[in-house]
């Protein structure tokens, strides 16, 4: 073995095992909603060298790299034997995403990527690329991971190589290794993008919030959040979608809006975490909020605070597809809460909360009064609130 070859495949191990022991600080104060912590868990750099690089001397004699990988992002979330498991998408060189399963051991570092990525099987038409799974562990047993599925638009001129349609992608396993693929999901709307199976049975149906849209990228008249009911997973068919976050003006969800992960089940009610999408001169900014359904109606929103609940900070508005922050996944572990978020479409992060501090922001929060006059109103009650409080 030469030299150079010896040289360089002992620094690039050295390192990379250097960079996955990081340990993560907390950030201290925070906002008293969440605390952020200072380093990403998930990023291009957490994955595997032998995903990467050839490590035979003969065939690589230079060790270079020969898959490319861009980014790690939008992982979905689950707590599974004890530990804390992230079904990120990894982005390629190449511009495909495919998912692969990273663990740790507290939720906040030491995330190691399993083995190999997960082999997912392609349906009678195969798939182009497929993105941002949300993982659920449902009443029925199962763990369905429901994901997007992009392929190119059949109806597009030659010409155009950009047209594609979505749809909703569906997965289940029992341990994370065995995917059993199922038909994609069938609804009314022409696209579809964000959609998230509810943990629990509805009147013994299955329960599924979507994102209807037009087109690809623009929702159009698709209106925002909707809610429809399926008899099964196998095939899973939604015949009446329903609204119950609507796009609205002025907003941080004006252009579109989609649930994130699963919501998470208090005795208040349910609490949502979605992104919210509005049109800047500098182009989309993506922002994460709360909103709470009653226990008795998912589609009744009972709690909505103004405005939104994570905004892209420092760094995070650096990357990609810059000025986002993105959520598919979250672990409830007893009263601790930690939401997994991806910052420009490059790299996932960690806020740790409780789900009494949620509780608290999403109920006593007030609400956008959608006008600026309405906003100055709800500051001076603050101040007086705060007046009274003092004197």
């Amino acid at each position: 073995m030469n030299t150079y070859f010896q040289e360089r495949s002992d620094k690039l191990k050295s390192q990379y095992e250097a960079y996955l022991r990081r340990p993560n600080q907390r950030e201290e104060l925070g906002n008293g909603l969440f605390f952020r912590y200072q380093n990403p868990v998930l990023t291009a750099a957490h994955v595997p060298l032998n995903w990467k690089y050839d490590f035979n001397e003969e065939a690589n004699p230079w060790l270079m790299e020969r898959i490319g990988i861009n980014a790690v992002f939008n992982a979905g979330a689950i707590l599974f034997e004890g530990r804390y498991i992230l079904v990120a998408r990894v982005e390629g060189s190449d511009r495909k995403s495919f998912f692969a399963v990273a663990e740790s051991a507290n939720g906040i570092d030491g995330f190691r990527f399993w083995e190999q990525p997960v082999t997912l099987a392609e349906n009678d038409e195969p798939d182009t690329n497929v993105y941002d799974m949300r993982l659920v562990q449902h009443e029925d047993g199962w763990i369905y991971g429901l994901f997007c599925t992009e392929r190119r638009d059949p109806e597009a001129p030659e010409g155009d190589q950009t047209a594609a349609i979505a749809q909703c992608g569906i997965v289940r396993t029992r341990d994370l290794k065995t995917w059993e693929r199922l038909p994609d999901l069938e609804t009314p709307s022409p696209q579809q993008r964000n959609v998230v199976l509810h943990p629990e049975f509805v009147d013994g149906k299955y329960a599924l919030y979507t994102r209807p849209q037009d087109g690809f990228i623009e929702a159009g008249n698709g209106g925002g959040i909707g809610f429809g009911l399926a008899e099964s997973m196998n095939p899973a068919v939604v015949s009446k979608e329903v609204i119950l976050d609507r796009k609205v003006y002025h907003t941080i969800y004006e252009a579109k809006n989609g649930l994130g992960p699963a919501p998470l089940k208090t005795d208040k009610g349910w609490l949502h975490l979605a992104h919210g999408v509005r049109n800047t001169a500098a182009g989309l900014r993506y922002t994460l909020y709360l909103f709470m359904t009653a226990l008795d109606d998912l589609t009744r929103i009972i709690h909505k605070p103004a405005g939104y609940f994570i905004a892209p900070e420092g760094e995070e508005r650096i990357g990609d597809v810059s000025n986002v922050v993105f959520s598919n996944g979250w672990i409830q572990d007893g009263d601790r809460v930690l939401v997994y978020y991806a910052s420009s479409d490059t790299r996932m992060h960690v806020a740790e909360t409780s789900v009494q501090q949620l509780i608290d922001y999403v109920i006593n929060t007030p609400e956008d009064g959608l006008s600026s006059a309405a906003s100055v109103r709800a500051i001076n009650n603050l101040i007086g609130a705060n007046s009274v409080a003092v004197s």
